[in-house]
């Protein structure tokens, strides 16, 4: 495996489906008010269950969820802003942020492949993120037009980092992208949310580093 290619919103940076208690917080809401819970337990969350049958799209999906907690007419980008601390790096895993740093050491392409990534947290906000800095390829559909798991996106991330599809790990939390992840021949790893520290101890062994196979 020569690249890393990642998704950022839930793989890089925590989900706001486990970030809950403190949207409530910040948010004036009672502690509790907020029970969908998306891939964690989709038997919460009726919208995520219609996202996965591809009823709605993702954005319609976070459309709809930025209306209902920030009233209608908000944004997720409005909504992000309220709801995301003044540093943009506190939203980053530190674990992922590890992983990042070590792989490029160990002399590993790494990239982000994103549907939304300035979409929704907007250009300042992204341009603070020092996670990016390692980066050889940022493919942001806010900007190509071209969403996952559109075989068009995945050619473009590859082309990006300058390596073939088989040398390439991809890491998403949606099944729908890893599907059309491994359509276009690239390695592949679900990013369960149930299970966050299982999924990093799993990327770094396919990775080969420190805490993996050796």
């Amino acid at each position: 495996m020569r690249g890393l290619l990642l998704d950022f919103g839930s793989v890089i940076s925590v989900s706001l489906f486990e970030r809950h208690r403190d949207t409530e917080l910040r948010l004036g809401m009672p502690q509790g008010s907020l029970t969908w819970l998306g891939p964690i337990d989709p038997s919460t969350d009726a919208l995520w269950r219609a996202l996965q049958a591809e009823e709605i799209s993702e954005r319609e999906y976070w459309a709809r969820r930025a209306a209902e907690l920030g009233g209608q007419g908000c944004t997720m980008q409005d909504l992000l802003k309220r709801l995301t601390p003044d540093d943009p790096n506190a939203v980053v895993r530190p674990e992922m942020q590890a992983l990042i740093s070590e792989a490029r050491s160990c002399g590993l392409r790494v990239g982000i492949l994103s549907n939304e990534l300035e979409l929704f947290y907007g250009r300042a906000f992204v341009a603070g993120l020092h996670v990016l800095r390692d980066m050889t390829a940022i493919v942001d559909a806010t900007h190509t037009g071209v969403l996952k798991p559109d075989a068009r996106a995945f050619a473009d991330a590859l082309q990006g980092l300058d390596l073939p599809a088989h040398e390439v790990l991809f890491v998403d939390d949606q099944f729908r992208n890893i599907a059309g992840a491994v359509r276009a021949g690239l390695q592949t790893q679900f990013f369960d949310l149930r299970d966050v520290a299982g999924n990093i101890a799993a990327i770094r062994a396919r990775l080969r580093l420190s805490g993996g196979i050796p």
